[in-house]
């Protein structure tokens, strides 16, 4: 403001001529030295002081009244994003014009419910094996997400299944460690209650799979007989359970942080969630529609018994033994623990070179010239043969 004055006193003072020189000796440009010469000969020296940059009109700015509301539900819901808010409210208020999701995003930062996100660099995507599902229960993925400390200081390791077509969230479970004996019974009951899936997708840890043949683990071979095919993503690769890990952010946000007093009040959280997420929550890849919207039953009960795979007609069968051991052509071999007391299909793909299989798993080669069974990708002493 000092240096304003003091070149409107010196134009003054030279009688108003030599407005050139007068802006090189400011170090300013001739524009702006006649923008300050005009504001004063407009408004005198009161004219000279900053004034605000604000716009004029604000054509994105709600009203008080809807801005209010939009904040209120971003409270209760604070992990929602403007799309899902704007699409939960009109549900709930069709009759209400409700902005464009861009200006509750303004309104959302002006009350300063909008953190700053960090920027990052994205890589290139990956090609991914695993196929897409075009419809309910064709696919359901399943993961423990990270322990937690409930208040009493006791661990506990959420169990989340959902379908991937619809994204509803069909279980999430508050257990002790992520073990079968914990794991089972909880699909069980999910199997009782909503059908058995095609295929389930995990990660390559326990106890979905093992190092064992085939990958395999007890969890898995249970499914097997159910008619379900495993399916694992790639190791160190989380992205390719993407939706699956977006819920679990979704899920520490609004039941962990705090976590409960104790894994009882913990699951009570958990079912809170479960219903809100999947009966009013927005999704965008379902048009801001609540994943309900988008699954029904599956088509397929659970079986009260469990049967043996079936094989063709001119495959040899062995049962293997309860140390995992099996029996052929003379000679016994380690085949695995958690295919104990399972049915094997054995076929011959070349001399001496025989593929094992439990139902739709190829398990191993067994080289009967050595009497070795080789994991798959080893290398044997004859070359294999098609199924």
């Amino acid at each position: 403001m000092e240096e304003r004055k003091r070149f409107i006193e010196d134009w003054l003072a030279s009688g108003g001529e030599n407005i050139a020189a007068l802006c090189r000796l400011y170090q300013i440009s001739r524009k702006t030295g006649y923008k300050w010469l005009e504001r004063f000969r407009q408004g005198g020296w009161p004219a000279l002081e900053d004034r605000s940059h604000a716009a004029q009109t604000q054509p994105r700015r709600i009203a008080e009244t809807l801005e209010r509301r939009v904040v209120e539900a971003r409270r209760r819901h604070p992990s929602w994003g403007p799309k899902k808010l704007r699409a939960w409210l009109g549900r709930r208020e069709p009759e209400t014009f409700w902005p464009a999701a861009s200006t509750i995003g303004e309104a959302l930062k002006r009350a300063g419910l909008v953190s700053k996100r960090r920027r990052t660099r994205r890589l290139a995507a990956e090609p991914n094996p695993l196929r897409e599902p075009q419809r309910a229960n064709e696919l359901w993925t399943i993961d423990y997400k990270g322990q937690f400390r409930t208040g009493d200081g006791a661990l506990c390791y959420p169990l989340t299944v959902v379908d991937a077509h619809s994204r509803y969230l069909l279980g999430c479970e508050a257990h002790q460690r992520p073990c079968r004996q914990e794991t089972q019974p909880s699909l069980e009951q999910l199997f009782l209650e909503r059908g058995l899936p095609e295929r389930i997708r995990s990660d390559n840890g326990s106890p979905f799979a093992s190092t064992g043949a085939g990958r395999l683990s007890r969890l898995s071979v249970w499914w097997l007989k159910l008619g379900i095919v495993p399916e694992r993503i790639e190791p160190r690769k989380p992205q390719q359970n993407g939706r699956h890990e977006r819920l679990h952010r979704t899920l520490k946000a609004e039941t962990t942080r705090p976590p409960a007093a104790n894994r009882g009040r913990q699951q009570k959280r958990f079912d809170h969630f479960r219903k809100e997420y999947n009966e009013q929550r927005p999704h965008e890849a379902l048009g801001q529609q609540p994943p309900q919207t988008a699954y029904q039953q599956a088509g397929r009960s659970y079986p009260r018994k469990l049967e043996d795979p079936q094989y063709p007609g001119h495959w040899e069968r062995r049962r293997v033994r309860s140390d995992g051991s099996v029996k052929f052509r003379g000679r016994t071999r380690f085949l695995g623990e958690a295919l104990a007391g399972e049915l094997t299909g054995w076929v011959e793909a070349d001399e001496d070179i025989w593929q094992i299989w439990f139902g739709p798993v190829e398990l191993a080669i067994f080289d009967a010239s050595v009497g070795a069974i080789w994991p798959l990708g080893k290398t044997v002493s004859g070359p294999r043969g098609g199924r």
